[in-house]
């Protein structure tokens, strides 16, 4: 009798850690300033079924619209946007609870801070409205210190109502981290600074830039699964541009368009993603088109589009594809939720799961470690 116990308790604990590597924490920022919203909300989701169940949120806090785990999974890190009164936060974090809570905060230096990215030593930040960059370094407990060094963008461009001046939309660390890449919307300027991450002050350096066409508005980039190809998504003319890379240097060599030839609607491009396996892209619209375009990635950084899917709500800013490559998630920041799609992992095509859930203003989606994985760390 004793052994068919502890038999059955064999198995109940196979079956439950298997479930338990199902499960991965869905980390979202929001806007706090349209609808009613706390800030930053963690929620389970399993990747076998897509199941959702609200964990916890953070207290309070002004429009994260961007967030940035730490690599160890402790902390987490997130613009505050709000004008000229923007900051940047810390927060340590629980995976297992999934509870942030907050450690401190300091000025953006530059106002809508709107991309952040960080490594063991610092968090370096986009400040869309300042036009620059600030980067702040890290202290042991996860807190931020003051602003080590601001890099301001000049220039404009030839949209004078989105280009008057520099716009940083994004920051990015290279996959060597030996660099990092910024886009700036406003000058149509993609920028590529040496990281030098213990420097106690010049931590980033203009190495090299590279022009795109005027009036597009570079928004969002990836690397390609091997690294040698970005892939940059311009905002204000739909367009993706693939450059060859190496060393810190970026080279055109293929264009294409997330537009459909008979779209003739308001369109504003956002986000950019690509599969797990590295043989898809997404890109998402916003304004009247409201849709994700899927692209086979083919050799020598070119796509081939395979189609569009409406995303089933407005303002698609951002989206996020488990780790397994079996769902993609939208947040649509205008009709304030998140509607999970399955995704064809050989054909990179997606269809509604049928699932969704409300949240205020969903801006920002990323996927934190597994909690089996936070308790084999420990």
């Amino acid at each position: 009798m004793k052994q068919i116990y502890l038999f059955i308790l064999l198995i109940s604990s196979v079956v439950s850690m298997q479930a338990q590597k199902n499960i991965l924490n869905l980390i979202v920022g929001t806007y706090t300033n349209s609808c009613s919203s706390r800030g930053i909300y963690v929620y389970e989701f399993n990747t076998k079924n897509a199941q959702i169940r609200l964990k916890k949120s953070s207290d309070s806090i002004s429009s994260p619209s961007y967030v940035s785990l730490s690599k160890d999974g402790k902390f987490l890190y997130a613009v505050n946007e709000n004008g000229n009164d923007s900051t940047v936060s810390s927060f340590s974090f629980d995976p297992a609870s999934g509870k942030p809570s907050s450690i401190n905060k300091v000025d953006s230096k530059g106002a809508d801070p709107c991309y952040l990215i960080n490594d063991d030593n610092n968090v370096i930040v986009a400040n869309y409205s300042g036009g620059n960059i600030a980067v702040f370094g890290k202290n042991a407990d996860g807190s931020l210190t003051e602003a080590k060094q601001v890099v301001q963008h000049y220039g404009k461009g030839v949209n004078p109502d989105r280009q008057e001046k520099a716009h940083v939309h994004m920051v990015y660390f290279s996959p060597d981290k030996k660099y990092v890449l910024s886009n700036d919307l406003g000058t149509d300027k993609v920028y590529v600074y040496n990281y030098n991450a213990t420097a106690p002050t010049d931590v980033l350096t203009l190495k090299d830039s590279v022009s795109v066409t005027s009036g597009s508005g570079p928004r969002h980039l990836k690397f390609s699964k091997n690294g040698k190809y970005v892939y940059l998504l311009q905002e204000l003319d739909g367009s993706i541009t693939s450059f060859s890379y190496k060393d810190g240097k970026l080279a055109k060599v293929f264009e294409t368009t997330v537009l459909a030839k008979d779209f003739k609607g308001a369109f504003s491009s956002a986000a950019i993603e690509i599969s797990p396996n590295g043989k898809f892209l997404y890109a998402s619209n916003r304004g009247e088109a409201n849709n994700i375009s899927v692209f086979k990635i083919l050799k020598k950084g070119k796509l081939q589009l395979k189609g569009q899917t409406g995303t089933l709500g407005k303002g698609p800013r951002s989206f996020v594809i488990d780790p397994t490559g079996k769902f993609l998630l939208v947040g649509h920041q205008y009709t304030n939720n998140i509607v999970i799609f399955k995704i064809n992992e050989s054909k990179g095509t997606l269809t509604d799961s049928g699932k969704s859930f409300d949240l205020c203003s969903p801006v920002c989606l990323i996927f934190g470690e597994t909690v089996t994985d936070v308790k084999k760390r420990k």
